[in-house]
């Protein structure tokens, strides 16, 4: 499997928790239920950036740089950093919502970038056997094999 279509992969997922995490803010009944909320979404947005920039960004930036979405993507990383952090020190329940519902919408827009600009940028420039190779380190990152311990 390539590491692209690995990655989609797992934007399906996200798009589908960001669906989720929009329905269910309006009937969040408290600030701790926001914030319960925001460390998932934290968590999960995390490890994933994690594995994009081992396996993908960092062996790019170069190319990213040169076509100045470098910069942009680490900008836009900034402001989803930002918004789950006010989430953490907001003191009302209309502006946690608030924050967590901006850095759905913030990682929503990233996410699809990456899809349009990134996935295909790599796709051209990256070798099947690489794309492949770098799809098995995925796997053995995510433990896909089942064999975890």
């Amino acid at each position: 499997m390539k590491i692209t279509d690995a990655l989609r992969a797992e934007h399906i997922v996200f798009h589908n928790l960001f669906d989720h995490i929009e329905k269910t803010i309006p009937g969040l009944k408290n600030l701790h239920a926001v914030q319960a909320v925001t460390q998932v979404l934290e968590g999960v947005l995390e490890d994933h950036g994690t594995v994009e920039n081992d396996l993908l960004l960092e062996p790019l930036e170069t190319s990213l740089g040169q076509i100045g979405h470098l910069e942009n993507f680490h900008d836009e990383h900034e402001l989803i950093d930002a918004a789950l952090r006010n989430i953490k020190s907001s003191r009302s329940l209309k502006s946690g919502k608030a924050f967590l519902l901006r850095a759905v919408q913030l990682s929503r827009q990233h996410f699809d970038k990456e899809e349009r600009v990134v996935f295909p940028l790599i796709e051209k420039q990256l070798k099947a056997k690489t794309l492949s190779s770098l799809g098995a380190r995925w796997a053995q990152q995510r433990d896909v094999s089942g064999t975890s311990e």
